[in-house]
């Protein structure tokens, strides 16, 4: 998936730079993100965390700028229709759960779109933490 600066479309995955990752949504037209969680969550329990529409102020509360989601062809084919991307987000709006490495905002909006549930910033995140592992242990392949 590539990404660009660009105005948001109807059912676009739309994502801002948070600190040292990105925040993730989904655009729902006339101003309207339906996101999992704020940009940042920094002292609000977890449990309390859920879906939730905002408009695109809220969503770049951090000052970046919003870059929409470039699909390629396999993409575009695997995806569902705008219209049901944002009636799936929608009828999550409430939804708790949240974990950063396993159900956060990229997981979100990926099971939205495609029906899939993934976080390439997790599982990249999972991957450095068990090599470091590996390396403290004196393992190696």
């Amino acid at each position: 998936m590539k990404w660009e600066q660009k105005a948001p479309q109807y059912g676009d995955i739309v994502r801002t730079k948070v600190s040292f990752y990105y925040h993730y949504g989904i655009y729902a037209g006339r101003d309207t993100i339906i996101q999992f969680g704020a940009p940042r969550n920094d002292g609000v329990p977890r449990e309390q965390i859920a879906v939730c529409v905002t408009d695109e102020k809220a969503f770049l509360s951090e000052g970046g700028a919003a870059e929409c989601a470039v699909l390629d062809r396999r993409e575009k084919k695997e995806r569902r229709s705008p219209e049901e991307t944002v009636r799936v987000a929608l009828s999550r709006v409430g939804e708790t759960g949240y974990d950063f490495l396993h159900n956060n905002c990229e997981h979100f909006v990926n099971s939205c779109v495609f029906g899939k549930s993934v976080s390439s910033f997790a599982d990249g995140e999972r991957r450095k933490t068990r090599e470091k592992l590996k390396r403290k242990s004196g393992k190696t392949e």
